[in-house]
């Protein structure tokens, strides 16, 4: 007899978590990132930003001037590109970043030593907490990691929606009602594949049930719904199942879920074609200036600020090499270059370079005779085809010489 009472005993606890969980189920809309990343759009999109943003090399420029020059053999260029001196590698650690940039924030810590920087470790934002100023306006913080203070210029911070500049508004928060709906969708087609399509419902009794029937009934479908054991159940004495929930195809799921498809790229102003398959020239133009350039400017922003001397913020700076996001596309790539050669704004050799070919030595830039060349700075003009030059002010002279005596 005690082992019965123990089992009915078991029996309505188990009942009474199952009623709490559905309350959970229906009342709590918290959305996580974990919880949007299981959804295959949002993964997707995500993963699909992450993963060519951290193929592109970000370059150190210098401003000599007007002249604007490549710096090589900068050790930190290494660091971010190649090897970080950290567990991730460069492009890790861009893919890492970049995806936490769309959650709470990236942040990389700077080690240094002295004036030099000899490595950089990426850190996971849930490591991290703030202790900042109440001033709305000189906005000051500090940052912990396991108990640990650091000044916030020895971290690279990669912010997407920030108000206060050390944390961000996770994008999941922001559209939390589309994810919701997403993500409970995939939960509702898990649940009819585990209980094999059987739909939801209630039993109507002609008579009022005791308590062992109703338990009894209630344990039958409990194992109906659970496993593939029980295929049926015996209702008795006039009990007749009434449907409460329709099917996946009554409900439009296979529909529903192309609309918040398209719903969730609109979040990262993401080309649905871009995930589906089919992108044309068009798609992949408009993911790369609005969905790729938006971060690679907050990155290069980020850079210039955390990873340069104030010495150097006037005339250094970081910029991204998109150009190497047209590497996988070579017609398109080698008419962009055609075009920049015979504009005379780039030279052989360095298409060479960008190609990973030897130089040829053709230190030149490919002028053509049928054009009219003004310097704005002189206010002169020369005809390459005439061999003449002049100005407004001047009448033009054979053999490129002005006529002083004019």
């Amino acid at each position: 007899m005690r082992f019965f009472k123990r089992s009915e005993e078991t029996e309505t606890k188990t009942e009474s978590q199952e009623e709490e969980l559905l309350i959970a189920e229906l009342f709590d809309e918290a959305m996580t990132f974990e919880s949007a990343m299981k959804i295959p759009t949002f993964s997707a999109c995500i993963n699909l930003i992450c993963d060519t943003i951290s193929t592109i090399p970000i370059k150190l420029y210098r401003k000599n001037g007007d002249v604007i020059e490549e710096v090589k053999d900068d050790e930190r260029v290494s660091l971010l590109n190649k090897d970080t001196k950290d567990a991730l590698d460069g492009v890790q650690f861009k893919r890492a970043i970049v995806k936490d940039y769309f959650g709470k924030g990236g942040y990389a810590y700077i080690h240094r030593k002295g004036t030099s920087i000899e490595s950089i470790h990426y850190v996971d934002n849930r490591e991290l907490a703030f202790q900042y100023s109440t001033d709305p306006i000189f906005k000051t913080y500090t940052i912990q990691v396991q108990g640990r203070n650091y000044e916030s210029y020895q971290f690279i911070k990669l912010l997407r929606n920030t108000k206060n500049g050390y944390s961000a508004i996770d994008i999941v928060q922001e559209n939390k009602e589309i994810l919701s709906v997403a993500y409970n969708s995939l939960i509702f087609e898990k649940n009819l594949v585990k209980t094999g399509g059987n739909k939801k419902g209630f039993i109507l009794a002609p008579k009022k049930l005791t308590e062992e029937a109703i338990k009894s009934i209630k344990k039958a479908w409990r194992k109906l719904y659970r496993n593939n054991t029980e295929n049926v159940v015996i209702l008795n004495d006039g009990l007749q199942f009434k449907e409460s929930s329709n099917t996946s195809v009554e409900m439009q799921l296979n529909e529903n879920k192309k609309t918040n498809a398209d719903e969730i790229c609109k979040i990262f102003n993401m080309p649905p074609e871009m995930i589906k398959g089919g992108a044309k020239q068009e798609d992949k133009v408009n993911f790369i200036q609005y969905c790729i350039v938006p971060v690679l400017d907050a990155f290069e922003c980020a850079l210039n600020r955390d990873l340069l001397l104030e010495k150097e913020k006037e005339s250094f700076f970081w910029a991204a090499d998109i150009s190497e996001l047209t590497k996988g596309d070579m017609k398109t790539r080698y008419e962009a270059y055609s075009t920049a050669i015979n504009a005379g704004f780039i030279q052989v050799d360095e298409v060479r370079f960008k190609e990973n070919m030897a130089a040829l030595g053709l230190d030149y830039v490919k002028l053509g005779l049928q054009d009219v060349l003004y310097n704005t700075k002189t206010k002169e003009f020369f005809i390459p085809n005439m061999n003449q030059k002049g100005g407004f002010e001047k009448e033009i002279s054979k053999g490129g010489e002005t006529d002083d005596e004019d």
